[in-house]
Order: C-alpha cells, then structure tokens, then sequence
C-alpha cells in the first residue's frame, strides 16, 4: 500500500479545487421546507428537487409504513432472481399510463435508468446514430458513451444545428435524438414540437428525459410532452420517482418491445437489487394523488412565478422564467459558493451553488428550487435576503428583462 501513497497525495492535491462538501440535513417532517443542521440549528432549504413536497406527503407515508409492516424492509434480491414485487408491477403499469405507452420498466435511480437504457438502445441498433443536446445531464451522455454508438452533439435547445446534422447523416443509418425537456441546470424548455417534427422527417427515434418535468407539469402531471399534446411524439419517455414524486428511482416507458429489450440487457437494471417494496409503494401513491391533484402544481408555478418578478424587480440576472428551476447567474466560484455561506450563516437558508463540472466555469450558479411547500410570504423573504447578500458580494446585476 505505501507504494501509492506519493499517487494518492498528489490526487488529493489535484482534487482540492473540486473538493465536494455537503451540509447534513434533516428534513422535519411534515414541515418541509424546515430542516435541522448540526451546525445552523433549523434552517429552511431552497435547493430541494422535491418540488411538490411529495416526500413528506401523508398517503405517501401511510403506504410506505403499511408495506414495510406487511412486507419487511428490502426487496430481496434483483428483480431478475427474487426481487419482483406487485408493487413494482403495479407501479409500472400506472407510469405507463401516464404516459400513455405499452410498457414501463423501473430502476434505482434516474441516473441508471439513463445509463442502462441508451446503452442498449444506441448499442445494439445496428449502425446506430446519436444526436444529443450540448446540455444533456451527465447520466444520458454516460450512456451513449457505453453504447459504442457514433454520436452527433447539437448546441443546446437549436433545432437549426439538429436539422443540419441530420441532414448530413446518411439517410439510410437508424437514427437516435435524445433531450431532456426541462434542463436540469438552466430551467429553460426544449422546442419539443421542432424536435418531434425533425424526428419524423428524418426516421430517427425519440429519447425524452422529463425528470425535472414529471409531476410537475402537463394533465395528470405527465410532463412536458403531454402538455404540448405530443406524448404519442417521442418514442421513450424517461422520467424519475426522486423529484417531482418525491422518492427515489427511474424509469423509461415506451412501445413493449424496447423495453423488453432494456429490460433484457441494460446492465444497471440487470445486475442490482432492486427498490424495496416501500419506495415502490410509496411512489405509486404519490404518482396516483399527483394524477388526480392540480393544487401542488398550481402552487409550484405560482411561486416560481412570483420569485421571477422579484428577482427582475431586483435586477438580479437568472437563466430561465420557462420552469421553476431559477437559476440565478452568478458566473464566479468563489462568489457563488460565499453567498450560499452568507444566505445559511445569515439567514438560515440553505441555497447549493453549483460550479463545474456541473455547469461550465465561468457560469457558476445558485440553484434555487422554490417549491409548492414554501408560502408566498417565505418567497418574499427569500428574494430580499438574497439580494442583501448579493449586494455584499458585489454579484452582477442586469437590466435587460430575462
């Protein structure tokens, strides 16, 4: 082992920059957005992707107390030998509704839902080739690189760039375009219709990443395709149960022979344990109640809406009004990551700043997530308090209306 010791050090040296600290949280239950900090006694967090508040959410609790009690606490197993509960069926059934596909097929994660589904879409389509947004999320471009597939990066949301690459390809290769629908990093919207008009002139198949979409938007919360009407558009739909639906785990849906395909071959989904019987649960009831329920989507935009009109009051810049991902432009490191240190230690408001790789340097951002579970009154006091700290670091300011 001492023979890696000087390798090891000079790791470390070279890591030190991109060193990840994370803040300890305990969410109080059924008072979320409040949470407990070892260090900041309660504070209020304002970077959670539990957008709706899901995760706190009375049916979903009752369902996980009542699966853990009948049915123990993991799954077992993979859900190739052992692992298949009813509730993973019930709940892949109920996703596939929503989306109004044949089949959808469950992961532990979003990020291996990525992963394992293109790599085998990509991969074993033969000849294969990938047109990727410039902004796609680390998981999708891990999983076309696992395919092998030749791929074809589009600068992000433009349709003219997309068209251009698919014009140049040979018309005769299958032909992949993958996208997110609401950037995880900007909040700002893919041109969906463009997309799903450029897909069907070319033959090309559709991945569409709704994660940041699902729950959130479109009738029974489906997302951003089924509000633009164009579900039946995009070949696969990848969503998560993390977000939105306040849980954790992936999943795709789409026609029943991709996903037998995927189901059959994707590594991620193949080789792991699968969710326990309770986060199955737990998510099928927070999917059914968010199908049935517009008052958590109905107060998520009105207080992403809100907080726009104060930060353009204010003059501060952030990247996108088209979601309730308010990414406010910071463009230094070290200023961005100062003002979340201030919002905690002043205010006790816990805002991530996110710095590269996640986002390119020189774009540094606050992430601000204001959800369905925060008032308009916390809105408020939050736009004034971060404007006070911006304003002590000097951020940059902007006139232009965003």
């Amino acid at each position: 082992m001492s023979q890696y010791m000087d390798f090891f050090a000079r790791l470390a040296h070279e890591s030190a920059d991109r060193k990840r600290e994370f803040l300890e949280l305990g969410r109080i239950a059924g008072r979320f957005p409040a949470a407990t900090t070892a260090e900041n006694g309660e504070i209020a967090v304002w970077c959670s992707n539990d957008y709706l508040g899901m995760g706190q959410h009375p049916a979903v609790l009752e369902a996980m107390h009542r699966a853990v009690d009948e049915y123990g606490a993991g799954s077992g197993g993979s859900r190739n030998i052992g692992g298949t509960h009813h509730h993973h069926v019930l709940l892949e059934r109920e996703l596939a509704d929503l989306h109004g596909k044949e089949e959808a097929l469950l992961f532990t994660s979003g990020y291996s839902a990525n992963e394992g589904s293109l790599s085998v879409l990509a991969g074993r389509i033969d000849g294969c080739e990938v047109f990727s947004d410039q902004g796609n999320h680390a998981s999708i471009i891990d999983g076309l690189r696992h395919s092998g597939a030749r791929k074809h990066i589009f600068r992000h949301n433009d349709r003219a760039h997309l068209e251009e690459l698919l014009a140049a390809a040979d018309p005769d290769v299958p032909k992949l375009i993958v996208t997110e629908s609401v950037h995880s990093m900007g909040g700002d919207i893919a041109p969906l219709a463009e997309l799903a008009d450029l897909a069907k002139r070319y033959g090309a198949v559709t991945f569409l990443d709704e994660v940041h979409a699902v729950g959130m938007y479109g009738p029974q919360g489906a997302g951003i395709a089924a509000r633009e009407g164009l579900a039946s558009s995009f070949t696969v739909i990848m969503g998560t149960l993390a977000k939105g639906f306040g849980m954790t785990g992936g999943y795709v849906a789409g026609p029943a022979v991709l996903i037998d395909a995927i189901r059959a071959h994707a590594r991620s989904f193949v080789f792991t344990t699968a969710l326990p019987p309770s986060v199955a649960a737990g998510a099928l009831a927070a999917v059914r109640h968010l199908r049935g329920s517009e008052e958590e989507r109905r107060r998520l935009t009105a207080n992403a809406s809100l907080l726009h009109g104060l930060l353009r009051e204010r003059s501060l810049p952030f990247l996108s009004d088209q979601s309730h991902i308010v990414s406010a432009l910071v463009g230094d490191e070290r200023r961005a990551k100062g003002m979340s240190r201030l919002l905690l230690e002043r205010y006790g408001i816990y805002v991530q700043a996110v710095d590269a790789p996640s986002v390119r340097v020189g774009e540094e951002i606050l992430r601000i997530a204001p959800s369905a579970v925060h008032r308009p009154e916390e809105v408020r006091e939050f736009a004034a308090a971060l404007d006070t700290v911006w304003t002590g670091l000097d951020g940059p300011r902007t006139t232009a209306a965003v």
